[in-house]
Order: C-alpha cells, then structure tokens, then sequence
C-alpha cells in the first residue's frame, strides 16, 4: 500500500471515529480533539497527492495537467460484466416472482428524498446517510433504505392499505467490503403489507415470502431469527436500562451475532455508561434462544418478565405468529432469539432476520446461540475486509419487522390540525448484493450464459458471392418476427469455424445453417449446438417454409 493509500485509509477511519463521537453527542473537548486530529490528516494528504483531494470531500477537478487520470469505480461500488448481470437477472426475476405470487403490485420512488424525511428513523446508523449539497433551497440525501421513502409515499398519497414490492438502488456512507456485498450503493428488494389487519397474518406471510424467495434463490442452508419489540423493551425496562439508553442498548445487543456478550457488556458498560449489574441482567436474556414453542414456555416461566404489559403483547403475538406458521410449513426454518435487536428505530413489534448457516464452525457468541445456528462472520475491526475477500462470507440476506408508527409520523405533517394517521406496515428486504456474492460463487464463468439468445445462423460459403449476407439477414428478421432471439455475424464473409466459435463461447444452443445450394432447393439445416447428438450431427435438413414451426417446438415456445 503506498503512502497516499495509507493516508487515505487513516482518513477515512478517523472520518467514521469524528462521524460516532457526533451521533453519540460526546463531550466538545473530546469531539474538537478528534476533528482536529481528522484536519492535520487531511492537510498531510492534500500535500501527499500534490492536487487537494481529501477523502470525502471537497474534491479538485482531475485530469488536471501533470495528473493522470485514474479509471476506476467510486469506493463502495462496482461494475458489473455481462456474465454477472446474467446472474443478477436471474436473481431479480426469481425474487420479483415470489413477490407477485402472493399480490404484490410495484412503485418507485426518488433516488434521494428530503432530508427531513430521512432524519431520526435510523438509529445509530444515521451517520451513513448519505447529504446532498442544497440545490434550490432543499436539503436533501440519498435514500438509505426502501421502508421510510414507502411509509412516505402511503401517508402522502393517503393509502390505507397496500402490497406492495420496490427493487431499486439505495445509498449508504459505510466501510465497504465489495465481494461480501457490503457496499455504497446497492440493490435492496423489499416486500411490505401496509393497512389494519387482525394481527400476525400479514406478519407470518412476510416470513413465508422470505422462505420462499431464499429456497427458490438456492442460497444454501438458512435460518429465519426472529423477536419482538414489544418483548425486548420488556426485558430492558425489567432489567433496569433507562428510557433514554433503551435505543442505544438495543443497538449493542444487535451486534451478537458478530461479537462476543463480553464485547457486547463492555460496550454498554464504558462506551454508553449503563450499570454493569444492569448489564449482567440483560445478558441472562438475550442468551436465551431455540425453537418458537420452547422460547415462549421459558419466556411465560419468567413471573417479572411477564409482569410486564408489553412483553404480555409480545408473547401473545408470537403465539399467534408461530400457530400460522406451522399452517405455512415454516416452523423448520425459524428461531425465536433474543438477541436479534434491528437497531432501526422505526420496529414496533416482530422483527426477523435471515441468516447463512455455517456448519462446524463455533462462533465467539457460542454462551448465546447453538453452534448450528451461527451466521457467517465477517471482520468485526474492518481490519482490510479485501483482505480476505476470496472468501465470499456474508451476514444478514434478508431482514424486516413491523412498523406500526412510521406511517404516521408523517401523516401528521398531511393534515393542518395536526392529526395522526397510522397506517400499521411490515415488510421484508432483500439484500441482493450478498445474495449475488453467493449464488455468484456457485457458478463458473463457463455455464454463465450472458445473452439470451437462441439461434445463431450460419452461412457455409467460401466466397463473398457465397456468403450469404442477405439471407443471413432475412432469416434473422423472420426469427425476430417470430419472438425468436436470433444472432448472425456481421460480416459479408465470415469465417466457418468462428461462427461455430461464436455458438460455444456465447451458449447459443441451436444454429441454422445455410448454403447455396440449400436454399436454392428451399431448404435449411437446424442443428443442436448444446448437445451433440450424434444422429443429428451435420444438422437436421428441413424446408425454409417448416423453418418457425421446427425451433419453436425445439425450443418450447408457443
């Protein structure tokens, strides 16, 4: 790594300590002594590069004289081949028909939405929000999630129940790690049932669609982690956590499932001052976990928990929530644990999370989960995640919850006296670039197929009069017409062999083929590039008139 590089990196890593020690409101002595120590980096960078970039930030125009210009993707995101596309298709369309099998109809929305709207829905991780510089008078960012710019559209639109599916792309400010799919910018596909329904139906078909899509992907083996709001915060105020520390802990006991509880508690105790006694309490509970029947019957056996109205709520829902998932034949893929947290403000009731299952591995949270319900782990520090990147290892592939309240928090901003409107949601997201990174990894560039194409046709000639060019042409257009995705090469004489070349390099599965004298007698062979059959070997000859009729019924289509 060069000096620049190294620089860069420090930047970017006291950029993220200045960024916390805001969201956290520390001490101005502590936060001053931090932004000064991000300012001398910066400077000592600006002087490094000889042309003011800094990381960031206000950038220089490159391409400047003396600078050469440096072809590459922006941090956090990338390019995607032909090949790759092919598989992220693929991926969509599997996703995007399990949406539609249940109803779902589609949106969009802006790619950045009024700063305001976004603000104080994200809990912790509103630091990576990505700000916009004002244009017009308007402040805005680029959207973080799918879920609030959704809750947006149903109060300004004033809906009152909704399906609803979106695939876009959303932004966000954090330490990428590209083939573990975290990264800056990136596809999330999301599901969501907006209205007043009798209570855990919506919630149970959610989990039933996540089930679905990640069977269909071929993902792997996988286990759906699932809470309750109502039965965290319980367990927060029977434990002793104060009102106002309630979010910030919550966040620390979502990290669980990459830390151990010991990090976890010092992270509560030093960094957000909770008592340890406090602590130790909330530990007996978040370590319990396993099948939903099993946590309920402990949870019920614990008389100051279930002193609690809200963890009375809770369980009672997740009754509920387990009766119609036996009836959706899901129970296999769950597991009721406690320390699944989703530190997003904006959860009111169940929350869930789908996780890889990794086999054989213990994890550093064995007190708190079952070795075989151990997601894969990635590099708690950020410590180069492309370090080891040849290893495709991912977390969280889909997570979701019920949000009772986001609706309504700007449907009050709809009406001039002020009225609250709630409108209950809950959803599932889709995390499409670790999927990708998965079901990439299963595949080799060889059986990829980047192209859709169905017939390559072939002219045998070997002189220009012989080429054939025009017929070429004029049976391409009729395989057009015919809703046949069809190729030939654009030259007047192509060579032989580099048609054929062109079948196998592309997985072009059949090619009609066609010669002088073939035509002249009204004929064309069709042959089978995919498979070599050996009664079909030159090809089968059939009339130019059968041509349509044969590959349609060769290729199945009606």
């Amino acid at each position: 790594m060069s000096d620049i590089e190294q620089l860069k990196q420090q930047v970017e890593e006291q950029g993220v300590v200045v960024r916390d020690l805001k969201a956290a409101k520390a001490e101005k002595a502590q936060l001053d002594e931090q932004v000064a120590l991000l300012l001398a980096l910066k400077k000592k960078l600006q002087i490094a590069s000889g042309n003011g970039d800094e990381v960031d930030g206000p950038k220089k125009k490159s391409g400047g004289a003396g600078k050469a210009l440096v072809l590459k993707e922006p941090k956090g995101t990338k390019d995607y081949t032909p090949k790759e596309m092919a598989v992220r298709t693929e991926i969509f369309r599997t996703i995007t028909s399990v949406f539609e099998k249940h109803g779902a109809v589609t949106i969009d929305t802006p790619v950045f939405e009024l700063k305001e709207i976004l603000v104080g829905k994200y809990g912790e991780d509103s630091k990576l929000i990505y700000d916009l510089k004002d244009q017009g008078g308007e402040e805005c960012s680029l959207r973080y999630d799918l879920t609030v710019p959704f809750a947006r559209y149903v109060a300004q639109n004033g809906i009152s129940n909704i399906k609803r599916y979106h695939l876009a792309k959303v932004y966000r400010r954090d330490q990428p790690a590209i083939t573990k799919g975290r990264m800056r910018e990136f596809y999330q596909c999301d599901y969501d049932i907006a209205g007043v329904y009798d209570a855990m139906i919506p919630d149970a078909e959610c989990v039933r669609v996540a089930v679905n899509v990640l069977s269909e992907l071929d993902v792997g083996k996988f286990v759906v982690k699932l809470n309750h709001r109502k039965i965290l915060d319980a367990i927060f105020e029977v434990s002793g956590v104060p009102a106002d520390k309630i979010r910030a802990i919550s966040s620390a006991v979502d990290k669980l499932d990459k830390a151990p509880w010991a990090e976890v508690r010092r992270e509560m105790t030093q960094e957000k001052g909770l008592d340890a006694a406090v602590a130790d309490r909330i530990g007996e509970y978040v370590q319990i976990s396993g099948s939903g029947e099993e946590v309920l019957a402990r949870l019920q056996a614990l008389p100051e928990l279930m002193a609690s109205a809200k963890a009375q709520e809770g369980v009672k829902d997740m009754g509920l929530f387990f009766r119609y998932a036996k009836i959706y034949g899901i129970l296999d893929y769950i597991s009721f644990d406690m320390s699944l947290a989703r530190g997003l403000d904006y959860y009111t009731g169940i929350i869930y999370e789908a996780v890889l299952v990794e086999e054989n591995v213990r994890s550093p949270t064995t007190e708190a989960q079952p070795p075989a319900l151990v997601a894969k782990k990635s590099d708690k520090k950020g410590k180069k995640d492309e370090e080891d990147e040849s290893q495709v290892r991912v977390g969280s592939i889909a997570a979701g919850g019920r949000y009772d309240e986001l609706v309504g928090m700007f449907s009050s901003a709809m009406h001039t006296k002020g009225k609250k409107t709630d409108v209950p949601c809950v959803g599932i997201s889709f995390g499409v670039e670790r999927i990708f990174s998965i079901v990439k990894a299963r595949k080799s560039e060889a059986e990829i197929k980047a192209n859709r194409t169905q017939v390559y046709v072939i002219s045998l000639g070997d002189t220009v009069e012989d080429s054939l060019l025009e017929d070429r042409m004029r049976i391409a257009a009729e395989l057009w017409d015919a809703g046949i995705a069809a190729e030939f090469a654009y030259k007047i004489k192509p060579r032989k062999q580099a048609q054929f070349d062109t079948c196998d390099s592309a997985i072009i599965p059949w090619a009609v083929i066609i010669g002088k004298d073939e035509l002249s007698q009204g004929m064309v062979k069709i042959k089978n590039m995919a498979q070599k059959v050996e009664e079909e070997k030159g090809g089968v000859t059939v009339s130019r008139s059968d041509m349509i009729a044969e590959l349609k019924q060769r290729l199945q289509i009606n």
